[in-house]
């Protein structure tokens, strides 16, 4: 019998309407350990001014033995959960966006999901600091397509352990953290379109300098993370702003239109660029988490939007502008209605 004569036994079902999602809870949790420019200028031969103005950074939080992935990010989940009005045993799906992780297998999720009491799908991706956004778009996805009613996305990392504290590029940009976020199944749209892409001829830009191969077979220690700061710098300032203007036409709204710009916490300086390419009004709400919590790569715009609902300085109910970009080099945008 040919293939296009033979008969099927049956077909797929379309499935449950597709239906909306949003953000119904947002929570973070910063270590204890406060780390001012001053403790980090003189191994890199630097300066507390130098820093601020290279990158806006005035101090950043180093976690502690007692504070690590798991704990962090139970810290950070239970105000989202609060803010959600649910608790862990209703989470249908957790999803970990971290980079550093110490284990190869299991992941982290599992081990949060147990603790939080939850049995629905756990697992970690990797797209360093546009993981958080990432895992934004994996949830509502799940959620609009009747897969799950409430998720779990969490940023987060301790990039003190993968430091070198000598590198003059990067000693002074990393910090420690977790944020966190609830989606939910609404009435009404929540999550605009996410705009995502990679760009892997590029990948060495900002890399873990030696593999886990290379640790083990020539004692080289613990592996730390490398940055080629100005071809970093330029992909961010030119290429990140267009994305940002795509997630703003995908969600069908204008710059006029936002109440918060909420980017990944890289660099002031970046920051700046986009606020002007993107021609954003003078008096929208712009985080700037990055100068006390420096650059906490997924962890950094959950830790921003909480710090800024938490503050009262931007409206619950309005949209939000999110962007994340680095290591891949990976990036991913969205607008969102702020929990």
């Amino acid at each position: 019998m040919s293939v296009e004569s033979k008969g099927f036994a049956g077909a797929l079902s379309g499935g449950a309407p597709v239906r909306h999602s949003r953000i119904s809870g947002i929570g973070g949790y910063r270590p204890k350990r406060v780390v001012p420019n001053a403790e980090i200028v003189d191994l890199i031969d630097s300066s507390d001014e130098w820093i601020r103005e290279r990158s806006g950074i005035i101090e950043r939080r180093f976690a502690g033995p007692d504070e690590g992935i798991i704990e962090m990010t139970e810290w950070a989940a239970q105000p989202a959960l609060e803010m959600a009005g649910i608790e862990g045993k209703d989470l249908d799906a957790v999803i970990m966006a971290t980079v550093t992780w110490p284990y190869q297998t299991p992941a982290a999720a599992p081990l949060l999901a147990e603790r939080l009491g939850s049995k629905g799908a756990a697992f970690d991706i990797s797209a360093a600091c546009a993981g958080y956004c990432h895992g934004i778009a994996l949830a509502s996805d799940m959620v609009r397509t009747s897969q799950a009613d409430n998720v779990l996305i969490l940023g987060v990392e301790r990039l003190s352990d993968f430091t070198d504290p000598k590198d003059r590029g990067t000693a002074f940009i990393f910090g420690d953290g977790a944020g966190a976020a609830v989606v939910s199944a609404s009435d009404s749209p929540g999550i605009g379109p996410t705009v995502w892409g990679s760009d892997g001829a590029q990948w060495d830009a900002i890399s873990q300098r030696e593999s886990w191969i290379d640790v083990h077979a020539k004692d080289l220690g613990w592996p730390t993370i490398g940055m080629a700061g100005q071809t970093v710098f330029r992909w961010a300032v030119w290429g990140m702003a267009p994305v940002a203007q795509r997630a703003l036409d995908a969600a069908g709204i204008t710059a006029d239109q936002l109440d918060a710009f909420i980017p990944h916490q890289a660099n002031v300086r970046i920051i700046d660029a986009m606020i002007k390419q993107l021609k954003l009004p003078p008096d929208i709400p712009v985080a700037r988490d990055i100068a006390y919590t420096g650059n906490t790569s997924a962890a950094s715009i959950p830790l921003a939007m909480e710090r800024m609902v938490r503050h009262g300085e931007i409206p619950r109910g309005g949209l939000a502008l999110q962007i994340g970009f680095g290591a891949g080099l990976a990036y991913a945008a969205q607008v969102v209605v702020i929990p």
